[in-house]
C-alpha cells in the first residue's frame, strides 16, 4: 500500500537549505560557509583557516539524519559538517570549500560513514585539498552489526556509533593533539563501536509517496538509515525480546564485531530513528543496561539515550556499544558547545540502583504497621463483598471503557479506573 507523506515544509527541494537556516538562527556559534545554499557547509563561527591553531574535525553526509551532522559541530567535537540533500552524499565541491574554510597549519581530519558515495566524494575532497598544500587524513565508520560476513564488497555501514567517533576525535583535537594522535584516536573509537537498528515503519521521504513495506504487526531488524531493507522482517516482539536480541548480534564471538568480552567495561548509546517516543527510548535503556551486567558480564559506564542519528520520521531505534577505557571516557566526559551532544553528570556509573525509601505516615507511630481487622461484622462482610464485586466489573470492563473514552477522549478511561480496582483489591488484603 503507497501513500503521500504529510510533512510541513515548503517545497521539498528546499529542505536543506532552510533546516539550515533555522539551525543557525537557533545556535549563534554556528555560521553557515559563504556560497549557500549552493554549497550546503555548517562551520563554527568562532574558526578561521588563516587562525585556527588545532586539528579541524570535519563529517557530514546526506541529510535526514538530523541532529547528525551539523548538529555535532561546536567547541569540543565538530569543527565542520557537511550536508548533502536528502541521503544523497555532499558533492566534492562543498567537501573542498568546507576543508578550505576551517583547516589551519594542524590540518584535518574527515570522519565518513562507510557508503560508496561519501567515501567517493569526501576521498576525492581530500586528495585535492592535499595538492593544495593542506593535512588531511580520513576515518572511515563502519559500525553496522547486521549482515553476517560476508559482508559485500561495500563493507559494514556507517550508524550512530559514528556520534561517539565525533565526540572522541573533537575531543582529541579540542586538547591539542597533532593530527596523527587525532587520527588514531578517531580510529580507535571506530574500530571499538558497534550499531544494530531495529524499525517498525520505513521513513517519508519529502514530497515522495512511500510503501509501508513492513505491514501491520511486523518489524525490521538491521535495516539502514536510509531505508535499505535490513537482515529481517519479523513479527512485532516486545522490546525485551528485541533488546536481548541486538545486543546478542552486537557482541556475538562468531562474527567478533567489536573487542569486547565479559569483564569489561562499556559506553551504551540508545538512539531514536525520528519518530520513537523518548518514553519508548528510555524503556530500551532501562532493559538494556542490566542485559549487559547480567547477561554479558560488562560494566556499562555511561548511558546516552536521544536522537542522535535518526531516518527522518523512521520509527524505531538503534542501539551502539563502545568498548570503554580511561582515555575513551575521558574524551567522552570532555566538554563540548555542539548543541545537540547530551550535558550529563560526570563520574562512574554505580552498577545498580537502589530504590529511595519512602517516608512513613506521619499519622501513624514509627513501628506501626496497618493491619486487618480480626473480624468483621455482618455490614464489614457485606460491604466488602460489594467493594470486591464492583472492582471486579470495572477490570472485566477496562478494554470496553478505553474503546468509549477513545470515541469522546484520550481513551485510557478503561486503563486508569483498572490499575485503581487492583490497587484497591490489594489494599483490602490489609
Amino acid at each position: 500500500m503507497a501513500f503521500q507523506g504529510k510533512k510541513l515544509i515548503n517545497d521539498p527541494n528546499d529542505v536543506v537549505i532552510e533546516f539550515i537556516e533555522g539551525l543557525i538562527e537557533t545556535y549563534p556559534n554556528l555560521q553557515y560557509l559563504d556560497g549557500f545554499p549552493q554549497i550546503k557547509v555548517v562551520v563554527r563561527a568562532d574558526v578561521s583557516s588563516s587562525t585556527y591553531d588545532k586539528v579541524a574535525v570535519i563529517s557530514g553526509g546526506g541529510s535526514g539524519h538530523e541532529p547528525a551532522h551539523a548538529g555535532f559541530v561546536g567547541e569540543g567535537m565538530l569543527t565542520a559538517a557537511i550536508c548533502g540533500d536528502v541521503f544523497a552524499s555532499p558533492p566534492v565541491d562543498s567537501i573542498l570549500a568546507g576543508i578550505r574554510a576551517v583547516t589551519g597549519v594542524k590540518g584535518c581530519l574527515l570522519i565518513v560513514k562507510n557508503y560508496t558515495g561519501d567515501r567517493l566524494n569526501f576521498g576525492l575532497a581530500a586528495e585535492q585539498a592535499k595538492s593544495e598544500g593542506c593535512k588531511v587524513e580520513m576515518v572511515i565508520v563502519g559500525d553496522d552489526c547486521a549482515l553476517p560476513p560476508p559482508r559485500g564488497i561495500a563493507g559494514r555501514r556507517g550508524l550512530a556509533g559514528t556520534i561517539l567517533v565525533h565526540k572522541v576525535a573533537g575531543a582529541a583535537a579540542a586538547a591539542g593533539k597533532d593530527l596523527a594522535d587525532v587520527t588514531a584516536e578517531a580510529k580507535n573509537a571506530s574500530e571499538s563501536v558497534g550499531t544494530m537498528g531495529v524499525a517498525l515503519s520505513v521513513c517519508t521521504l519529502p514530497g515522495q509517496v512511500t510503501s509501508d513495506r513492513l505491514g501491520s504487526g511486523k518489524m525490521e531488524l538491521g535495516l539502514g538509515i536510509h531505508g535499505e531493507p535490513g537482515a529481517a522482517v519479523v513479527d512485532l516482539q516486545p522490546v525485551d525480546i528485541v533488546i536481548s536480541h541486538v545486543l546478542n548480534q552486537i557482541l556475538s564471538t562468531e562474527t567478533q564485531y567489536v573487542p569486547i568480552t565479559r569483564g569489561g567495561r562499556v559506553v551504551l548509546l540508545i538512539n531514536g530513528l525520528g519518530a520513537t517516543p523518548l518514553m519508548e527510548l528510555m524503556i530500551a535503556a532501562g532493559k538494556a543496561v542490566p542485559q549487559l551486567q547480567l547477561e554479558h558480564g560488562l560494566a556499562v559506564d555511561k548511558v546516552y539515550t536521544g536522537s542522535f542519528m535518526t531516518s527522518l520520521d523512521m520509527a524505531g531505534f538503534s542501539i551502539s556499544i563502545m568498548k570503554a577505557d580511561e582515555s575513551i571516557l575521558k574524551r567522552l566526559d570532555a566538554p563540548t558547545r555542539a548543541p545537540s551532544w547530551p550535558v550529563g553528570a560526570d563520574g562512574v556509573r554505580p552498577p545498580a540502583k537502589i530504590p529511595l525509601p519512602v517516608p512513613p505516615c506521619h499519622a501513624r507511630k514509627k513501628d506501626e504497621e496497618p493491619s486487618r481487622p480480626q473480624q468483621l461484622n455482618v455490614h464489614g462482610i457485606i460491604l466488602e463483598a460489594g467493594i470486591e464485586a464492583a472492582a471486579n466489573a470495572i477490570i472485566d470492563l477496562k478494554d470496553s471503557l478505553n474503546e468509549w473514552d477513545g470515541k469522546v477522549g484520550d481513551g485510557d478511561c478503561g486503563s486508569t479506573m483498572f490499575r485503581g480496582a487492583v490497587a484497591i483489591l490489594e489494599d483490602m488484603k490489609s
